[in-house]
């Protein structure tokens, strides 16, 4: 076991036991809800690169839990001889997962009850709870909330209603107070600690996160909001998709690939633009100050050179987000709301200095590359960061969808700068 995979055991072991509990049961009860209402024929999505198959995504969780907290913690035997051929996303390729014969969804729906229940009874019996299983068990657990947002864009890339939650609704995403929060809030720069602290850190971390290390950063302004759609729909309209001068060789090579001539989920109707939010098109014009979303790292820059503007390093972003709250009272988390909210609501969720919102709403693109931190070492889930070095693009804050308890200021989310279909939108910095 490697010093770095010790000091993680370690850090799991503030939580007490029952409300570990409490997460791995709710974080299956999420997962079960998601899909509860969605019928076998559209269970048969036809094959989309971005995507898992919902089937296959179902299986993926328990797997994985059964893999990592009673295989691995616990020493115990496979439940199903054929798991790993199934499930195992390191050696399943993407393409190959929409064609294996899958258990049916009843019985995907018994693999993911029995998991369930072993790791819990493997919970409550623990007595005292060892570092190693209280690790894996947190683990299994965020894993789940990961994949539990993967399925919300599931149902928005595939047009589906939004997830019926207890507690969710479209109507408290209307009646919210919110409107613009324009302009920048100056930050001094120096020298800046980033990462997740050795000494005093958080109930977990993923290996990407490690170890806080300074960084020295110039002064910078930066914007109180992400950008709105209403900025953004004039960008389009001043004709930003056709003005190759505006994109990167690769946004251009993304453009020509692609063809996009607008925002994904956009359309033109009576004159004006709407955005679908998973079944149902809404006005541009009617939720303006909400902020942009499903946008790629090549369409936010291309808005920002439009626009005079640039893309904050990870470092910038980190720092500006000093004091930012993790509430759901005070910013947009957990399917609490089925869409984003106005990038002026939540007055009270400001950082020190007084970004508002960077936590929750939308995930937000930065111009730094997804590489390690100095001194990485993997943990024992090596296919989690290390893979993905070099050609992700980091992104931070969470989004409407991600639940509280897997956020921290250093939590890093990483996509290929293509990505679209994701919750991702964007906050730019001045040009000094």
């Amino acid at each position: 076991m490697s010093a770095s995979t010790k000091a993680n055991h370690q850090e799991a072991r503030e939580i007490t036991s029952e409300a570990l509990a409490d997460w791995i049961s709710d974080a299956r009860d999420r997962t079960r809800a998601l899909y509860a209402d969605i019928d076998d024929a559209r269970w048969a999505a036809p094959y989309l690169a971005i995507i898992n198959p919902p089937l296959w995504e179902l299986g993926h969780v328990a797997w994985f839990q059964e893999r990592w907290v009673l295989r691995h913690a616990l020493g115990r035997a496979p439940l199903r001889a054929d798991a790993d051929a199934l499930w195992d996303s390191a050696k399943v390729a993407h393409r190959r997962r929409w064609d294996l014969p899958l258990p049916s969804r009843a019985e995907t729906d018994v693999y993911l009850q029995t998991v369930g229940d072993l790791v819990l009874d493997a919970a409550a019996s623990a007595r005292p709870m060892t570092p190693v299983l209280r690790y894996f068990l947190m683990l299994a657990t965020f894993h789940e909330d990961m994949h539990g947002e993967a399925l919300v864009y599931t149902r928005q890339t595939m047009g589906w209603s939004a997830p019926r939650l207890a507690g969710l609704g479209a109507g408290a995403d209307r009646t919210m107070p919110g409107g613009a929060c324009a302009g920048d809030v100056r930050v001094p720069g120096g020298r800046v600690r980033v990462g997740a602290e050795r000494d005093s850190p958080p109930l977990f971390v993923f290996d990407n996160e490690k170890w806080a290390h300074d960084v020295e950063l110039r002064p910078y302004s930066i914007a109180r909001a992400p950008v709105t759609q209403r900025e953004f729909a004039m960008f389009v309209d001043d004709g930003g998709y056709r003005r190759r001068e505006l994109w990167s060789d690769e946004g251009r090579q993304w453009l020509d690939r692609t063809g996009a001539e607008h925002p994904v989920y956009w359309r033109r109707a009576d004159g004006d633009w709407e955005r679908r939010v998973f079944d149902t098109w809404v006005s541009i014009a009617m939720q303006p100050d909400r902020p942009m979303i499903h946008i790629s790292a090549y369409e936010a820059e291309a808005w920002c050179r439009w626009a005079g503007r640039r893309l904050p390093t990870e470092a910038e972003w980190e720092c500006a987000a000093a004091g930012a709250p993790i509430d759901l009272d005070r910013a947009n988390l957990d399917l609490s709301r089925s869409d984003t909210v106005d990038v002026g609501a939540f007055p009270n969720s400001e950082s020190v200095f007084r970004c508002r919102q960077m936590i929750g709403n939308v995930w937000e693109w930065t111009s730094t590359a997804f590489e390690a931190y100095p001194g990485f070492e993997r943990d024992p889930y090596a296919e989690y960061s290390e893979p993905w070095f070099g050609d992700h693009r980091v992104l931070r804050g969470g989004c409407f969808a991600t639940r509280a308890r897997l956020l921290r200021p250093t939590w890093r989310n990483f996509y290929t700068p293509d990505r679209r279909d994701v919750w991702a939108g964007f906050r730019t910095c001045a040009l000094d």
